[in-house]
């Protein structure tokens, strides 16, 4: 038996160039969030601060570069070195290179994200964090143009891309009986995190449709994936149906990265047989697709790394396989340090109604009987009813995704409470790198005397009330969370 026709094929070349190029593309997206605002939430004067955090946990917990020296100028400098790593991949440049340079490019792009996630605390708490960490160190090992596609890497770029579909779609079984009586989609246009500019037109889709929604997510997470291990051209299929909700998602949600990731996945199953078919002018020849190269290539060297990188995959991918079928299913749960080998889900409970934390500053405390109280507005999150959501993702605003738990858990919430306050007080002292989080500093970098924090109920307004007041939203008034508060008592609070 020839073992190098074996360990690798020439069926799919493209799919490879999409993963790489796919996830070096996200990594740039996921840099670029972390330039702009990694420094305000979790820099020297941040609402968690990196060094804080750094001494008081262990190497053992969060492994991190950071853990050996960490200030902002320093962490600006490792982003823009992986932006430039994960550029070289995007134009092909990795790819033409020995096999080599893509894992080592891969490798530093997963020690480089790994090393922020693990001291991102809060603000770096989403699946797709670890989702970005795992596919950098999995895809480090499909090699470059020089050489056969790996087999075993190919079946665990799948692995992985069943346990996100999959491991969703049992967690929603499993969790709200709105999935299974389906009901969900009634509200989550409505109540998911960021809506986008189409959620609210979505929103007002007929009932049947929306049932059809969630039957279509069953089918997509809980069937499709299955196809997943069958030959071709039902692998294929599998995986276009998978793309074809992912691609809903994308146009009436804003959920950073997770569905482009997805999606690359995905196409990532598609063989060059069947690019072929689809899109006549991929061509189905490898001497064309990848130049000299024989079909049969693989450096001992490179099955080497390889197999011991798929033993140890395999291996991590135990805990993983048995939450898939457990009873207390986990999700977005990583069971190393390391996040090689993670568990997946989304929504497993569905919100029904929807609510908002605004805050607001006066510069008239004391000053008159009644202050008049300005709103900050957020990039994306809803504020000012009028206001159209705006389209953010696949950019990821972590200050916005945070407000949304902080009004669905509550203020005083453990997992949120720390970082409002400092929050609070960077408001009351213009901080500017936290006023650039926003999208409106109703004080224009002026000091405000109080700040305030006031719950609201928000819904969609009906089709009747949009034309007649040009609003998307309607919101009540609940209670305030946060008395009026000065920068004196503000101080005292974050401390």
């Amino acid at each position: 038996m020839d073992w190098a026709a074996w360990f690798g094929t020439d069926e799919y070349d493209v799919a490879r160039e999409v993963l790489l190029r796919g996830f070096a593309a996200l990594a740039i997206v996921a840099l670029a969030s972390a330039l702009a605002q990694f420094p305000a939430l979790l820099g020297e004067h941040g609402l968690e601060p990196v060094p804080r955090f750094v001494a008081r946990t262990s190497w053992r917990r969060a492994p991190s570069v950071f853990r050996w020296r960490y200030t902002d100028r320093l962490f600006r400098g490792y982003a823009w070195v992986g932006v430039a790593l994960a550029g070289s991949v995007v134009v092909g440049l990795a790819q033409a290179g020995p096999w080599w340079v893509v894992t080592v490019v891969f490798l530093l792009l997963w020690v480089l994200y790994l090393s922020i996630v693990n001291v991102g605390q809060t603000f770096y708490s989403f699946g797709w964090e670890s989702l970005l960490c795992e596919a950098l160190f999995l895809l480090a090992f499909l090699g470059s143009t020089r050489v056969a596609v790996p087999v075993v890497i190919l079946g665990l770029s799948r692995w992985l891309l069943f346990r996100l579909e999959f491991g969703a779609g049992l967690i929603k079984l499993r969790g709200d009986r709105a999935w299974r009586d389906l009901t969900a989609m009634y509200y989550h246009q409505e109540t998911q995190p960021l809506p986008g500019p189409l959620s609210w037109w979505a929103h007002h889709l007929p009932s049947w449709w929306h049932r059809l929604e969630v039957v279509g997510n069953h089918v997509a997470q809980l069937g499709a994936p299955v196809l997943l291990a069958a030959p071709q051209p039902v692998a294929s299929v599998g995986a276009g149906v998978m793309v074809l909700t992912q691609l809903w998602l994308v146009l009436t949600g804003n959920f950073s990265w997770l569905n482009w990731a997805a999606i690359v996945l995905a196409l990532g199953v598609v063989s060059d047989g069947v690019w072929a078919r689809v899109l006549p002018w991929v061509p189905d020849d490898d001497a064309v697709a990848v130049g000299s190269r024989p079909p049969d290539v693989v450096p001992v060297a490179f099955a080497v790394v390889v197999g011991l990188a798929a033993v140890l995959l395999l291996v991590k991918s135990r805990r993983p396989l048995l939450n898939l079928f457990s009873r207390h299913q986990l999700m977005n749960a990583s069971f190393d340090r390391y996040r090689l080998v993670n568990a997946y889900g989304a929504f497993g409970s569905v919100t029904k109604d929807r609510f908002e934390v605004v805050v607001e500053g006066t510069r008239e405390l004391g000053e008159v009987r009644e202050p008049r109280w300005a709103a900050y507005e957020f990039r994306g999150k809803p504020g000012d009813v009028r206001r159209r959501p705006p389209q953010v993702a696949p950019y990821h605003l972590r200050l916005d995704w945070l407000m949304w738990f902080l009004a669905l858990r509550g203020y005083r919430d453990p997992w949120s409470g720390s970082w409002f306050d400092v929050f609070l007080l960077r408001l009351l002292e213009a901080d500017r790198p936290t006023l650039a989080l926003l999208r409106r500093d109703p004080f224009h970098g002026e000091r405000p005397v109080a700040v305030r924090a006031v719950l609201y109920r928000y819904r969609y307004t009906s089709r009747e009330e949009r034309r007649r007041t040009g609003a998307f939203w309607t919101r009540e008034e609940l209670t305030v969370l946060e008395p009026p508060l000065t920068l004196a008592e503000a101080r005292r609070s974050a401390v």
